[in-house]
C-alpha cells in the first residue's frame, strides 16, 4: 500500500500527517525534530511505497535528509508557487501538514529542486566565502570613511592602494586621537582576521573543485574565473534538469518581468523570484569576459549603443550564460 507523508516543519517541532491512497488519515501527530523521532513516527509506514512532502523553509535540509531515510521518495515544495497553503485564511499546523499531503497525493506540488549532497555542501562553503569578502567590503568602506574625517589634518598618504602591504603599515602609524586609534586598531584586526578566514575557506574550495572536469571546462570561458565557476556548478547542479538555455536565463534572473494583456506587451525590471547567486556571478563576470572575448565585447557595445550600458551588461550576462549552458550540456571546451 502506498502511503503519503505531509510534514509542516519547525525550528523546534514539526507536524505530520500520514495518508493512505484514498485520502485517508493514518496517523496525525506532533513530532520531535530528530532521526529517532521521524524513524518513530514513520514505523510501518515508511519505505519505498511511501512518499514525503516539505516546504522549502529555512534549514530545509536536515528535515528533507531525515525523511530520505525512511520514505522512497521526497518531494521539496517551492514556497513562492505554493498558494494554497500561503493563501489560506485558516493556517494551522495540522492544516498546513494536510493540504500538504493532500497535493502530494494528487501529484499538485511544485517542486523545488533539492541537489546532490556534494552540491549542497559547495553551496553551503561559497555563500560563507561570499559573505565573508561582503563583510571585509564593509569594513574597509568602514576605514575608507575614518580615514576621510581626518583627511584634512593627515599627513600625505604615501601609497596608492591604502590596503596595500605599504597602505596598511601607513594606517598602523597613523597618529590619531586614543578614541579613534581604539576603532581604527580594531577595525585592521578584524580585517586581518576576515583575510585569513577567506584564504581558508579557499583552500577548502580547491579540494573540493580539484577533481571536478565540469570546472575545467568553465574555466575556458572568457570571463569565468575559479570563484564564478564555482558559484555555477553549485546552484545549477546537475545540467541536464535545465531543458534551454532560456529555462537557465529566467532561473538566473536575467530576463525582464513581462505583463501581456489585450494584445499589449509590456517588459518590466529583472525578475525578482531567482538564484541571486547565480545572477550576481554572471553579472561580475561581464566586464572580464568582455575584456577577454572579442565577440563578446563588440556584442556588448551594440546593445549599450542601442539601449544603455545596464541593459547591455545583463544582456552580456545572459549571452555568457548561454555559453556556460552549451559548454556543461555538450561536455566540451569553449572554443
Amino acid at each position: 500500500m502506498k502511503t503519503y507523508v505531509g510534514v509542516d516543519y519547525h525550528k523546534r517541532f514539526s507536524f505530520a500527517t500520514v495518508m493512505d491512497e484514498a485520502g485517508q488519515v493514518l496517523k496525525q501527530g506532533r513530532l520531535a525534530n530528530s532521526p529517532p523521532a521521524v524513524a518513530a513516527f514513520l514505523d510501518g509506514y515508511g519505505g519505498e511505497a511511501c512518499a514525503a512532502v516539505l516546504e522549502a523553509t529555512r534549514c530545509w535540509e536536515t528535515m528533507h535528509d531525515w525523511l530520505a531515510e525512511c520514505c522512497g521518495r521526497v518531494v521539496l515544495a517551492h514556497p513562492l508557487k505554493l498558494r494554497a497553503i500561503a493563501e489560506a485564511s485558516v493556517k494551522t499546523d495540522k492544516i498546513d501538514a494536510t493540504t500538504l499531503v493532500h497535493l502530494l497525493r494528487a501529484d499538485l506540488i511544485p517542486a523545488a529542486h533539492v541537489g546532490t549532497p556534494a552540491a549542497r555542501l559547495l553551496r553551503r562553503v561559497l555563500r560563507h566565502r561570499l559573505f565573508l569578502v561582503r563583510v571585509r567590503t564593509m569594513v574597509k568602506n568602514r576605514i575608507h570613511d575614518l580615514v576621510d574625517r581626518h583627511a584634512a589634518r593627515l599627513p600625505a598618504r604615501p601609497v596608492a592602494e591604502l590596503f596595500s602591504k605599504a597602505g596598511l603599515a601607513w594606517l598602523r602609524a597613523l597618529a590619531l586621537d586614543e578614541t579613534e586609534r581604539t576603532i581604527l586598531d580594531a577595525e585592521l584586526e578584524l580585517l586581518e582576521h576576515l583575510g585569513g578566514q577567506i584564504a581558508h575557506g579557499e583552500r577548502v574550495l580547491a579540494g573540493i573543485g580539484r577533481r571536478d572536469e565540469r570546472l575545467a571546462r568553465l574555466l575556458t570561458i572568457p570571463g569565468i574565473g575559479r570563484t564564478v565557476a564555482l558559484v555555477v556548478l553549485a546552484e545549477v547542479d546537475e545540467i541536464k534538469r535545465v531543458k534551454t538555455p532560456a529555462k537557465l536565463h529566467a532561473y538566473a534572473g536575467l530576463v525582464p518581468r513581462v505583463h501581456a494583456s489585450g494584445g499589449h506587451v509590456r517588459h518590466g525590471p529583472l525578475v525578482a523570484t531567482c538564484n541571486k547567486w547565480l545572477r550576481w556571478a554572471l553579472i561580475e563576470a561581464v566586464w572580464p569576459a568582455t575584456r577577454a572575448d572579442a565577440g563578446l565585447r563588440a556584442y556588448c557595445r551594440r546593445v549599450a549603443h542601442r539601449k544603455g550600458a545596464n541593459t547591455a551588461k545583463v544582456a552580456t550576462a545572459r549571452r555568457l550564460l548561454t555559453i556556460v549552458y552549451r559548454v556543461l550540456k555538450e561536455h566540451r571546451e569553449y572554443r
